[in-house]
């Protein structure tokens, strides 16, 4: 695997030079209290997807955590919201995957989550004690997995570095004795959030972006040399 160059850091202020597939659907925030910023900020519709992630696995686990709801409850509210998140995800992305050239690996990360979610379900209505017991390690296992596949796909070092920031906390597990669903929640969203407000390296610009017209082509060189050129002065 040939990853993004060593030039870039890990994690970095959000670039503002987007190109075209970046650009489609970018939500702006400017939330004010008086004269006090509450949040201030661009999310491209991959941040969008790493916030909604990460809203969700904070609920999961820390309700799991928390509050007094039973577990078949709760497999059926976790169920159909990540069926829905999975839809929300694949509407949002399918533009940015396609243009990337990264169709497979929204198709990986789909069944990654639906998989999680029939193994969780399954273990909760059928009983399965092993299961029950490792849905902590089982869950960071899944997010890991989904992390080596986006580190592959799009040469990050930030995606690798995630996924092992999960596989070790799956070792510090046993350290949060009944603590471990909150420990396992903070670890999950707080990644995807800091994904989500920060830029992370990946690959050059493909050489051939098949489905672009020509004009939006030219945007995104044109992005890239503002990109370099911003670069070099600092």
């Amino acid at each position: 695997m040939t990853f993004a160059p060593l030039s870039q850091p890990l994690l970095r202020e959000k670039q503002e030079e987007l190109d075209i597939q970046d650009l489609e659907g970018l939500l702006r925030l400017d939330l004010k209290l008086g004269k006090f910023n509450l949040l201030s900020g661009f999310y491209t519709r991959i941040d969008q997807v790493f916030i909604l992630w990460g809203l969700i696995c904070a609920g999961i686990f820390l309700t799991a955590q928390f509050l007094p709801v039973s577990w078949y409850t709760q497999a059926i509210l976790w169920s159909v919201l990540t069926f829905v998140a999975s839809i929300s995800m694949i509407v949002l992305t399918w533009f940015w995957v396609s243009v990337e050239k990264l169709r497979w690996l929204l198709y990986g990360w789909v069944i990654l989550m639906v998989g999680g979610v029939s193994l969780t379900d399954l273990g909760i209505f059928c009983g399965w004690g092993t299961v029950l017991m490792y849905l902590c390690p089982l869950w960071l296992t899944i997010s890991a997995a989904g992390y080596l596949l986006t580190a592959w796909g799009v040469r990050s070092r930030t995606f690798l570095m995630m996924a092992i920031i999960h596989l070790t906390s799956i070792a510090v597990l046993p350290l949060c004795s009944g603590w471990q669903f909150f420990a396992t929640g903070i670890v999950m969203a707080a990644s995807l959030l800091v994904l989500a407000e920060w830029q992370w390296d990946m690959h050059q610009p493909l050489k051939d972006y098949a489905i672009l017209t020509p004009e939006q082509k030219l945007f995104n060189q044109q992005q890239y040399e503002l990109r370099l050129t911003k670069k070099s002065k600092v």
